[in-house]
């Protein structure tokens, strides 16, 4: 008897010592990789994957270490896939599927997108960039972020040089949007160095201008280099169908193919179409919004805008705020980010370690000539405030870093991070923070039709039925749009695929959860807590969270088929 006890006894002791070597495995492997990641994943235009970095790093993209990253890559999913993860608490394997989709974004980038390799508006990102990264957080500007920007400057030549031995498979549309890009940089980048030189530390501000024009020449060299390679570039652009199916199952976890999307995409297009023809035909002979008068008005109204908005999600029982949360402000944008257009969205969404500040968004004077959503904020901030600040991403992504489980802070995805900014736009439309505002109702349902024509726009573009100018028109023509606007979003997602179709996909996800968590809890179903559950978790993928929250594997388990169907690349 004894005996048996003993042998029982021992077993347990073995079991939980199998579970803890796995346990110990996993936590290592991604406490590894994401100190690995944040000094090796690549600058990019996209407002949500701005990964804190090491100290004094600067993007390195020479042969030698992208040969390293590659070889690191098949380390870490090898090392990845050891790991039995099988009876873990669902938490547990939560965590475990966000490392695997974290390490398929590597192969994303490095093997099968390979902008790297392929598109020549990478190599400004990983330069300017990074400038308008580290000018982005507003002044003052201390010792260690102004050696940071001399670091990046004195980087340019040698990224720009490693760039021309990468981009061996370029192709002509993305050179043409990188030459264009680069028209009249040194022009720009001198009045940068202008603004800028008085905010650095005082011998940093001394070096400033000759790094400055070493920084310059290397760009504008790259720029010619380009013109002399674009008569012999391919004009083909998109990944194809099979990869882009690999990236929905591997990267972004969604249990749909590509013509699924479209049939989303469409029906939700038409939903938005007809809600606003309702909208407007309710609101004829109601005015326009006027614009604010100057930039001191438009930022005073959008931070009474946004402490009414703190008192509504609190009112209304949707969602909680804590008290240490910061604010999302305007604040005027300085000449030397006007000077540095394209590079990203102008909102400083703080970040880890800065959770004690506010988050910013720049704004420029209120005129009639302003782009799509500039034009839309300076008539009533509020749809912006929503989507990029309260409670869209500023809120949601503070929440995140803020998670007790670390691994959470550091995964983003742009389809949780995404559809939950553009479905508390209508969360907020349908709890009635727009009532007072009919012109404004108006402008949520021009979001929705814009957000629905983005999933179609990046189908096509990935599965090579849209040239980039053919997306620009169809933008501007459908939702409809300026032109200039039109032409960035459609470059940006023939550049990013898969990105784009996260806004709206990501929100029917997020609906479809919050049916069936409804239907499953019934009368017990709190909406409040569901939405505080959401967003603290907003950096994960939403099929995911249906497995957590529900325990439904329905959205999982069809991911995995078409894994087990996709090859690998």
């Amino acid at each position: 008897m004894v005996g048996i006890i003993l042998s029982g006894v021992l077993a347990g002791v073995m079991s939980m010592s199998t579970a803890d070597v796995a346990t110990e495995r996993f936590e290592g492997l991604a406490r590894e990789f994401w100190a690995w990641r944040a000094a090796n994943q690549p600058l990019g235009t996209d407002d949500i994957p701005r990964i804190e970095r090491p100290a004094g790093w600067v993007s390195d993209w020479s042969p030698e270490l992208v040969a390293k990253r590659r070889q690191m890559l098949v380390d870490f999913e090898r090392r990845w896939r050891a790991i039995e993860s099988t009876g873990w608490p669902v938490a547990r394997q939560v965590d475990y599927r966000l490392l695997g989709s974290a390490i398929a974004r590597v192969r994303w980038e490095l093997e099968i997108e390979r902008a790297w390799r392929r598109d020549p508006r990478f190599y400004i990102n990983q330069t300017l960039g990074g400038i308008f990264l580290s000018l982005l957080r507003p002044p003052p500007i201390d010792e260690g972020r102004s050696r940071e920007i001399i670091l990046q400057l004195e980087g340019f030549p040698k990224t720009l040089a490693d760039g021309k031995v990468n981009l061996d498979q370029a192709v002509a549309p993305f050179a043409r949007l990188a030459i264009d890009d680069l028209k009249g940089i040194g022009e720009r980048l001198r009045i940068v160095a202008r603004e800028v030189k008085p905010l650095l530390m005082k011998g940093d501000g001394a070096r400033l201008d000759a790094v400055m024009e070493r920084a310059i020449v290397a760009l504008e060299s790259y720029r010619e280099w380009l013109k002399g390679r674009l008569p012999g570039l391919p004009a083909t652009t998109a990944v194809g169908r099979e990869a882009y199916v690999w990236f929905l199952s591997n990267v972004a976890l969604m249990p749909y193919t590509p013509e699924e999307l479209l049939l989303m995409g469409r029906q939700e297009w038409e939903r938005a179409v007809a809600f606003e023809a309702f909208e407007q035909n309710r609101n004829r002979g109601i005015p326009e919004l006027p614009l604010f008068p100057d930039q001191a008005a438009q930022m005073a109204r959008e931070a009474e805008q946004e402490l009414a908005i703190r008192r509504f999600l609190a009112e209304k029982n949707l969602l909680t705020v804590p008290g240490w949360m910061r604010h999302y402000r305007n604040l005027p944008l300085p000449l030397y980010l006007e000077q540095l257009p394209g590079l990203g969205v102008t909102d400083d969404l703080t970040g880890p370690s800065r959770l004690t500040e506010d988050g910013v968004s720049y704004i420029r004077q209120p005129s009639p000539g302003l782009g799509y959503f500039g034009l839309s904020t300076a008539r009533d901030p509020r749809p912006i405030i929503v989507h990029e600040g309260l409670p869209g991403h500023y809120f949601q992504m503070a929440l995140s870093w803020a998670h007790e489980n670390w691994l959470r802070r550091h995964y983003y995805d742009s389809g949780a991070n995404e559809g939950i900014g553009f479905y508390a736009e209508e969360m907020m439309l349908q709890a009635g923070l727009f009532d007072d505002s009919p012109k404004t109702r108006e402008i949520i349902y021009n979001f929705m039709r814009l957000r629905a024509l983005r999933v179609e726009v990046d189908v096509r573009l990935a599965l090579g039925r849209f040239s980039i100018e053919q997306a620009a028109k169809y933008l501007e023509t459908t939702v409809p749009m300026d032109y200039v606007t039109a032409l960035e979003e459609a470059a940006f997602f023939a550049t990013s695929p898969g990105q784009a179709i996260t806004y709206q996909i990501g929100k029917l996800q997020i609906v479809r959860l919050l049916a069936d968590a409804r239907r499953a809890r019934g009368s017990a179903f709190d909406l409040r807590a569901f939405h505080d559950f959401l967003w603290k978790n907003g950096n994960v993928p939403i099929s995911l969270l249906r497995w957590e929250y529900l325990g439904l594997r329905d959205e999982i388990e069809i991911v995995d088929a078409a894994r087990a169907t996709t090859p690998a690349r």
